[in-house]
């Protein structure tokens, strides 16, 4: 039955029932692409090819077993961001890691496992606790306190898978990835178009969340933050560069603080308010000025901002690259999984070998 994958790989397009009907050329109407959905018909050999075609599938894809499922989604979006748009993207995600996990699949390799921190989940009941947290983390993982140069490709060497997509009014989002007869997995998505040091953020903000447990009263995503902003940017580092206390610190400071950490002017403010090195009065004095220069409203853009591309995950791409090279697969399979055309994935190999 085809059902469920048919449903996916239709939201991940963002078609209707009847846009897709129509997309086919009207061979077959919206009601019946419903009934193939909910698995009360099977589409005829004919039809299931139309359907690959205007979805950009294979008919393999749509008729293999294999269910993938998130649980525990946790969504960053703007407010008023609809369930349809919500929808569509976990359709996306899935659609993009079962590509994801054929890849590994084909490659016959054992898929990377959520190597969790050994000293998580940890017990938060304010926001010192994120702060140690945060610490704990980089010990497990044995990652000392220099800034970390590559957080996606961190964050995939432990077993996150880390896909970037085009979006609109959602941010990203983190979720548990159910598997047959597999142990979960986890995902983040992040927004492709973004600067990259609010990837980095967003990144660590979701790390927070799969490592902490908040009690009762406190605030879960403000308890995220701390912790992204304690694994970024390590208090001990950071009061050794900027001091214990300051009574003010300059835009040019912070430009540079931006650069070494790879986190935006704002979040450097944010922590060295947490962290009592400036006072309150110094903290908002220094949010005027960013709200006066545009940087706090899209599209973000601070002085020295790193490039989107800068803070992209790479493995997935990598291992299209070397199924390719092993001729486990051909250009045209490469370039479906990637979602690009063959003419694309020649100018990427060209670029790759350059």
């Amino acid at each position: 039955m085809v059902g469920h994958k048919l449903k996916v790989a239709r939201a991940a397009s963002g078609l209707s029932l009847r846009a897709l009907a129509d997309a086919m050329g009207g061979i077959v109407s919206a009601q019946a692409i419903g009934k193939y959905e909910r698995d009360e018909d099977m589409p005829s050999s004919r039809v299931l090819i139309a359907l690959a075609a205007v979805l950009n599938v294979t008919e393999e894809y749509l008729l293999c077993e294999d269910e993938l499922a998130l649980e525990g989604v946790d969504f960053r979006k703007k407010a008023g961001t609809s369930s349809r748009e919500q929808a569509a993207l976990e359709a996306r995600a899935i659609h993009m890691l079962e590509r994801y996990l054929t890849i590994e699949d084909l490659l016959q390799m054992r898929s990377v496992e959520w190597e969790q921190p050994r000293s998580a989940p940890h017990p938060v009941a304010d926001m010192r606790d994120a702060e140690d947290a945060a610490r704990s983390v980089r010990e497990d993982w044995g990652l000392g306190n220099d800034p970390i140069p590559q957080l996606a490709e961190l964050l995939e060497e432990r077993g996150v898978k880390i896909l970037s997509l085009d979006l609109d009014d959602i941010d990203g989002l983190a979720a548990k990835v159910r598997r047959k007869d597999r142990s979960a997995a986890r995902v983040i998505v992040i927004k492709r178009s973004t600067w990259s040091e609010r990837k980095r953020f967003n990144l660590a903000h979701e790390l927070g969340h799969m490592v902490i447990a908040p009690s009762g009263g406190v605030d879960e995503e403000k308890a995220a933050h701390r912790f992204a902003g304690a694994f970024l940017m390590p208090a001990d580092v950071l009061r050794a560069e900027v001091g214990v206390n300051r009574s003010s610190i300059s835009i040019g400071e912070l430009v540079v603080l931006k650069k070494r950490f790879g986190v935006s002017i704002q979040a450097l403010t944010y922590r060295c308010k947490d962290l009592g090195i400036i006072n309150r009065a110094a903290f908002d004095r220094l949010f005027k000025i960013f709200a006066e220069r545009g940087w706090r409203t899209a599209p973000f853009e601070e002085p020295e901002t790193m490039q989107p591309e800068l803070e992209e995950p790479k493995r997935f791409e990598r291992l299209c690259y070397r199924a390719l090279a092993e001729r486990v697969i051909g250009e045209a399979r490469a370039a479906e999984l990637l979602g690009i055309s063959v003419r694309e994935l020649d100018a990427r190999l060209d670029q790759v070998a350059a």
